[in-house]
């Protein structure tokens, strides 16, 4: 691991400045060239997360085991990729405050995504008409659930002073 400190040479266009500490993990230490290089792509990923958690309900499932959420965190490029590669099937269909572009964003992807599947229909089967349910089958055992213990942070109260009377 190599750590390596990037400082401003000239203060005076954007004032002070803190150093900016980063971390490289691998064999040998890149070059600076190299390094900048890679440091201005965080932006890109930072978008690509936020995109994630917030369009693609990445965190919104409260799943009970680790692999159940490792496997759900693994869908998450696969969804990219298929918004990516859906580009060129959907047509834009802007909100009514939305400009129309013709150079479509993953979320506009997802957006217009609705008249794609529509298109290509559904393998589920349909749905079983309402009535009473069968139940749980005879002799099936069951499993309750595994419940995670409830992690609580409590908060410090000040602790009082007594005031001394003369």
């Amino acid at each position: 691991m190599h750590v390596i400190q990037v400082e401003r040479l000239s203060e005076a266009l954007m004032g002070k400045a803190r150093p900016l500490w980063l971390v490289w993990v691998g064999e040998g230490i890149p070059e600076l060239s190299h390094t900048w290089r890679q440091y201005l792509r965080r932006f890109a990923v930072d978008h690509w997360y936020r995109f994630a958690k917030q369009r693609l309900h990445w965190t919104l499932p409260k799943l009970g085991t680790r692999e159940q959420c490792e496997r759900w965190s693994d869908l998450m490029p696969l969804l990219s990729w298929q918004l990516w590669l859906a580009r060129d099937l959907v047509i834009d269909r802007p909100l009514p405050w939305q400009k129309s572009i013709t150079n479509l964003t993953p979320g506009r992807v997802a957006q217009s995504m609705g008249a794609v599947f529509t298109a290509i229909g559904t393998p589920s089967h349909p749905p079983k008409p309402r009535g009473k349910s069968p139940g749980w089958s005879i002799g099936q055992p069951r499993r309750r659930k595994i419940r995670c213990p409830i992690v609580k942070k409590s908060t410090s109260r000040p602790k009082k002073q007594q005031s001394k009377l003369a």
